[in-house]
C-alpha cells in the first residue's frame, strides 16, 4: 500500500510540474501584450518598451518561468499587472462564492446523480428508466448557460420567486446566501446529474447482471440489501471514477455559471484577467485549480484500494 501510495504522489508531482510548463507557455504565446495594453492606444514604442522591463517581460523566457516558478513554490503568486494587488489577496475576496457554488453543486449533483442512476437500473425498461435516460441525454447536451438562461426567465422574469442575479455572503444569513445560490446550483447541477446517472446506471446494470446477484435474490435478500450492499458496492470504481472526472467539468462550468448570474466569483475574475492578459492571475487560478485537480484525482485513486483492494498490486 505504501509503494501504491508513493507512485501515485510522483505521478501527481510529475503532472502538476507539466501543467506549470504548459500554462507558462500557453500564456506567453497567446496573443496580445499586457504591456501594450496597460499603456493605451497612444502609447510610443518606448512606452511599451519601459512597461515591458518593469513588469519582467523582456527577459528570457527560461529566465521569466524559473523565477515564476521557484516564487509560486514560496507561495509568492505575485501581483496583478493592472491593480498591483497581490493575487491572494484578490482570489481570498472571490473565493466565498466559488467554494459556496462548486460545494452545493457537488452535494446536489452526487447524490441525485447516483440516485438517479440506482432507480434507472432496478427499473431498468421501464417508465422510470427512460424518463431518466431522456433526462441524462438531454441534461449531459444541453450547454449551461443556456439552462441558466432559461431558469432567469422562468424563476426570475416569469414568476419573480428568485433573484435574477448578485450573491449575497453567508455572513449575511444563511436565507439570502442560500437563495441566490439556488439558480446558480440547479443550473450547474444539471449536468453533472445527469453525467453520473448515466455511469451509476450503466455501472449498477452490469454488476445486477452478475450470477452472484441472482444468488444473493434466491437466497431471499432484500432489494435495498442487493442493491446497496451488494450492487453498489461492486459498481463503486466507475462511479468514484465519474465523481472524480466531474471536477473537470465543475470548474469551466462555474466560469459560465458565475457570467451568467453575475456571481462574483473567482470564474469572473478570470474572465477579466483573460481580457486583459493579467497573467500573474490567469497563471495563479490555473494552478491552483489543477492541482485542486490533481489531489481530488489522488484521493479518488486512494479510494479505489478501499473498495477494491486488489488495485494495490
Amino acid at each position: 500500500m505504501g509503494i501504491y501510495i508513493f507512485r501515485r504522489m510522483v505521478s501527481a508531482i510529475v503532472v502538476m510540474a507539466m501543467v506549470g510548463v504548459f500554462v507558462f507557455l500557453l500564456l506567453r504565446f497567446a496573443p496580445g501584450d499586457p504591456a501594450a495594453i496597460i499603456a493605451g492606444d497612444n502609447a510610443t514604442p518606448q512606452m511599451i518598451a519601459g512597461i515591458r522591463e518593469r513588469l519582467g517581460l523582456n527577459k528570457p523566457l527560461p529566465v521569466q518561468f524559473m523565477h515564476w516558478a521557484l516564487s509560486m513554490l514560496g507561495g509568492d503568486f505575485g501581483s496583478s499587472i493592472f491593480t498591483g494587488r497581490p493575487v491572494l489577496q484578490l482570489l481570498s475576496q472571490r473565493l466565498e462564492p466559488t467554494v459556496s457554488l462548486s460545494i452545493l453543486t457537488w452535494i446536489l449533483s452526487v447524490t441525485m446523480g447516483v440516485s438517479f442512476g440506482i432507480l434507472a437500473a432496478w427499473r431498468a425498461g421501464g417508465s422510470i428508466d427512460r424518463a431518466l435516460t431522456v433526462f441524462a441525454a438531454v441534461g449531459f447536451s444541453v450547454p449551461v448557460f443556456v439552462v441558466g438562461y432559461f431558469l432567469v426567465y422562468f424563476f426570475a422574469i416569469s414568476t419573480r420567486w428568485l433573484p435574477v442575479q448578485g450573491y449575497q455572503p453567508i455572513a449575511n444569513g444563511v436565507g439570502p446566501w442560500l437563495v441566490h445560490l439556488i439558480l446558480p446550483t440547479a443550473a450547474l447541477s444539471v449536468p453533472f446529474i445527469a453525467f453520473i446517472a448515466r455511469i451509476t446506471r450503466a455501472s449498477m446494470l452490469e454488476v445486477l447482471s452478475e450470477d452472484y446477484m441472482r444468488t444473493a435474490a434466491a437466497k431471499g435478500a432484500s432489494p435495498y440489501a442487493m442493491l446497496f450492499h451488494h450492487a453498489l458496492k461492486n459498481a463503486g470504481v466507475p462511479i468514484l471514477t465519474v465523481v472524480g472526472l466531474s471536477f473537470a467539468y465543475l470548474i469551466s462550468g462555474v466560469v459560465l455559471t458565475e457570467t451568467v448570474f453575475n456571481v462574483p466569483g473567482v470564474g469572473r475574475l478570470v474572465v477579466d484577467a483573460i481580457n486583459s492578459r493579467d497573467y500573474p492571475i490567469i497563471q495563479s487560478v490555473l494552478i491552483l485549480t489543477s492541482g485542486l485537480y490533481v489531489l481530488i484525482n489522488l484521493a479518488v485513486d486512494l479510494a479505489y484500494t478501499l473498495i477494491d483492494p486488489r488495485i494495490r498490486y
